[in-house]
């Protein structure tokens, strides 16, 4: 192992840790009607449904970040810091969700729950920025990725949900939804990238 460097199960275990408090967090948000009758259900399903978008953006974060750190059996400093720097914009969704759901189809809930989503996915580019250069010319997360056009096109997406709040709500959560749904599942370079490294 190089000088300087450590081994990524701790980080991987501290970001395990963090998006489970995150979801707990989130759940512990949604409050059981005032009512007894399933009528009463219908005032808490905004806040249902922005809890499941952003349960599935968390599990997506939690789902690629494992990939990605099996092509990253070491980390620096810096890396550690990038990493720090994605949590700390995914530890914002519950607030973000909380108001969402509190006050549906209002634009600065919804073009605020955005900024949160846009925020969470450029942090994540810059550390895979910074574990491609850590990594030297031969990264093999940078030959994993290619020239990440999905990640470009989802920042752009996020741009135009946000905008989108100031007009038709609605319409932003259709882009964030999106988003989601292209990601959901693993992202195949990686995959494909880790099968060769095996």
């Amino acid at each position: 192992m190089r000088a300087g460097r450590m081994t990524s199960e701790r980080l991987i275990a501290l970001t395990d840790g963090v998006i489970a408090v995150i979801i707990t967090i989130m759940v512990l948000e949604m409050h059981a009607p005032a009512g007894a009758a399933f009528a009463d259900l219908k005032h808490v399903w905004p806040v249902f449904l922005s809890y499941v978008l952003s349960f599935v953006y968390l599990a997506i974060y939690w789902n690629n970040h494992h990939h990605f750190y099996r092509l990253t059996p070491h980390v620096t400093g810096l890396i550690m810091w990038a990493n720090l720097h994605v949590l700390f914009w995914l530890s914002l969704i519950p607030f973000a969700t909380a108001w969402a759901g509190d006050h549906p189809l209002s634009a600065a809930p919804t073009a605020t729950y955005g900024f949160v989503l846009l925020a969470c996915a450029a942090a994540w580019s810059t550390m895979q920025r910074v574990i491609a250069v850590a990594q030297g010319e031969d990264s093999p997360l940078r030959r994993a990725l290619g020239r990440d056009l999905k990640g470009k096109i989802s920042l752009v997406l996020y741009l135009a949900g946000i905008g989108l709040a100031f007009v038709e709500p609605w319409m932003s959560y259709l882009l964030y939804a999106a988003v989601a749904a292209v990601w959901i599942i693993p992202d195949k370079r990686v995959e494909a990238s880790l099968e060769r490294e095996e």
